[in-house]
């Protein structure tokens, strides 16, 4: 009996059909946090949508919880800092979006079952995950979690909003993005055209779109100035706000950290940075060229701080504060960790090198250590009396 026949593979750099039948519908052009949306969340076909990326060491990219439970542990306290905000006896929810493989969820449950027990009567863990493969990894990772899960979306969430604390962990910077071009005189929106020949190309078209200029307005970016070099490019943050909405009507009190790299303005839009900070990633590679292969790289965008937190003062929330995580981390005790491993057994010793190379990942300025924790707080909900512990001075050695 003969084999079935191969199905045919697109040329070398040729669009996949689904995204031919997808722009060829939209006209041969879409804005390009169209296809971002697409290439990253569409069901079947994209990469977190399909469930097809792995996040991990051996993955297509590390994450902090990645590494080891040290990440977890250290965030712990801060955690539970807010959770002894709230009024006793209230159900509270540690709510998790975009949980990626679910470790961090799982870390961070059974941290609050050993520390405070006490905790495990009215806390429950809500998992915000919008892509069906990437859910039925968490699920099996959670099976055993020792806190209640359930698997809500924002729209859920929202018809019994709970109390507690959101995490946003590397969630932010995959939203779409919109993105502009600058020829000189004037800015065009950028989009992700079809060609002749079946490939794609970045096309800008103008005139920019309202929504688009009032963003440039409140950036300062309208007009760029004579130093920014014709054919440069990099990204707006428009889908902030309504994620955020989403997120403020989920959360009735609480708070919400949001753990990812950003920048200031002031960097993020400088002459020098003529290509924004759109990345693509897949197995432990980097690249610039966000059109190769759509629906098997993840993309990924820094945040612009002004921004995020505009979109959140417009939407519920009030900033705490921010640091980046080296000093966060610090704060937190990471030291003192480090320091501990010292005592441990040496016949564990390539389990503590590990460690304590995972450690130093997390706090390098170079790499993890540069993300940023932005901390807000649900409008109306009471403040602390104390100063989030992260945002505190690091204990003494």
């Amino acid at each position: 009996m003969s084999s079935p026949p191969l199905p045919s593979q697109p040329s070398p750099g040729a669009a996949p059909a689904w995204l031919v039948e997808r722009l060829q519908q939209a006209g041969g052009w879409v804005p390009f946090r169209t296809y971002m949306d697409w290439a990253l969340h569409d069901p079947q076909h994209g990469a977190y949508g399909s469930g097809r990326l792995q996040v991990g060491p051996r993955g297509d990219f590390a994450t902090s919880p990645s590494l080891s439970s040290d990440f977890a542990d250290l965030l712990l306290p801060q955690l539970l800092q807010w959770f002894d905000q709230q009024p006793q006896h209230q159900p509270l929810a540690l709510v998790e979006t975009g949980p990626g493989e679910g470790s961090l969820a799982l870390q961070l449950s059974s941290g609050i079952a050993q520390s405070r027990p006490d905790l495990l009567e009215r806390l429950e863990l809500v998992l915000v995950e919008p892509n069906a493969g990437m859910a039925q990894r968490q699920q099996a990772r959670l099976a055993e979690a020792p806190l209640p899960c359930r698997w809500l979306s924002f729209e859920q969430l929202a018809a019994q909003p709970v109390c507690g604390v959101m995490l946003a962990h590397e969630v932010l910077d995959a939203l779409p993005v919109e993105r502009i071009s600058w020829d000189g005189t004037r800015w065009s929106q950028q989009g992700v055209a079809l060609t002749s020949q079946g490939t794609l190309q970045l096309e800008g078209r103008q005139p920019l779109p309202g929504e688009l200029l009032e963003s440039l307005q409140q950036l300062g970016l309208e007009r760029a100035g004579s130093q920014r070099r014709p054919g440069s490019s990099t990204e707006l943050h428009l889908a902030l706000a309504p994620w955020l909405q989403q997120a403020a009507a989920a959360l009735r009190c609480g708070q919400l950290l949001v753990v990812d790299y950003a920048h200031e303005a002031w960097r993020y839009y400088a002459p020098a940075r003529d290509q924004g900070t759109l990345m693509a990633y897949r197995q432990q590679q980097a690249s610039g060229d966000p059109l190769q292969d759509p629906g098997h790289w993840d993309l990924t965008a820094h945040l612009c701080l002004e921004s995020l937190e505009r979109a959140a003062a417009a939407t519920g929330w009030q900033g705490l504060g921010q640091r980046r995580q080296g000093e966060a981390l610090l704060a937190l005790g990471l030291a003192q960790r480090l320091h501990g491993l010292q005592s441990e057994p040496a016949s564990a010793l390539a389990e503590l090198l590990t460690r304590r190379e995972a450690l130093l990942r997390l706090v390098d300025p170079h790499t993890l250590g540069d993300f940023r924790w932005i901390a807000f707080s649900r409008v109306g909900t009471p403040p602390g009396t104390e100063e989030p512990l992260f945002l505190q001075d690091p204990p003494l050695a």
